[in-house]
């Protein structure tokens, strides 16, 4: 269960929308449409960085999820005015998006950005990251480090290779051709969201792939990528080896989970979905 700090706002919509004949406006007629969701964890070092960089303009609502952090995260998100949920316990970096999710297709959103808030990914690229979603190309669209060069933003050579393993591994499975799985900044469509079943998810950090293997499965949903810099510094969260070592067992697991369930050896309860809205 999540305990509500704060009540989520209400956001009027622009009252003049753009006249007929001019091209039409992938904005939309209101930024309301647009929710950033930060699930958060011991982030009071890096939070106020990462909000400073989102571009407020496109935005309708920043809301954070804390999961029981032992820091001043809490505090800082209510001084820079975000929504904020507090979990009564801890529910794991997977359990957290799952309250995220929920929050932002309660507030109503069209698109669903979700943002590490360790700074670690750049937030002046969220324009570019929701574009596609808000034109009608895509549902799932991923900031990717790898269409640039993440060893030259300071990416442990030990990340990098298990990430490229990973990647490799993931795209022989679902039929794609993605530069990065492993991102901690994605946009979804609502559209996305209410057709896959993600509350079935882990609560651990395999969440992510575990999601991505849905919409494969799903079918009918379109995946793009951006470019985004990479940055680590003392201050970011990160993964350490032992941790990493289990997360790519699971992400493993996932994938033949989804092969046993494509090919019908094992049908999965978490890869059955309904069809996505036209």
């Amino acid at each position: 269960m999540a305990l509500r700090r704060a009540t989520l706002p209400s956001v009027d919509p622009i009252a003049n929308d753009p006249p007929m004949a001019d091209p039409p406006d992938p904005w939309g007629a209101s930024p309301a449409r647009v929710v950033i969701v930060m699930p958060a964890y011991n982030a009071a070092r890096t939070l106020e960085r990462t909000y400073a960089d989102i571009p407020h303009e496109i935005v309708g609502r920043i809301i954070l999820v804390d999961d029981v952090s032992r820091d001043e995260t809490v505090e800082v998100a209510e001084r820079l005015g975000l929504d904020v949920i507090i979990h009564r316990q801890n529910l794991g970096y997977g359990g957290n998006q799952k309250t995220c999710y929920d929050a932002a297709l309660a507030a109503g959103a069209e698109v669903v950005v979700m943002l590490h808030p360790d700074y670690q990914y750049d937030a002046t690229r969220i324009p570019a990251l929701v574009e596609p979603i808000l034109a009608g190309r895509s549902d799932l669209v991923l900031g990717s480090r790898f269409l640039g060069d993440p060893l030259a933003g300071g990416m442990p050579r030990w990340k990098f290779i298990s990430n490229r393993f990973l990647t490799r591994v993931e795209n022989l499975a679902f039929g794609l051709h993605l530069s990065e799985y492993h991102t901690g900044l994605r946009a979804y469509s609502r559209r996305l969201l209410e057709t896959i079943p993600y509350r079935l998810n882990s609560d651990d950090f395999v969440f992510d792939q575990e999601l991505i293997a849905q919409v494969v499965a799903a079918g009918g949903l379109g995946i793009d990528e951006i470019a985004v810099p990479t940055r680590y510094f003392e201050e970011a969260s990160s993964v350490g080896l032992r941790r990493s070592i289990v997360y790519g067992i699971s992400t493993l697991r996932v994938v033949a989970r989804y092969l046993l369930h494509r090919t019908r050896l094992r049908r999965s309860e978490k890869l059955t979905t309904r069809p996505p809205a036209p």
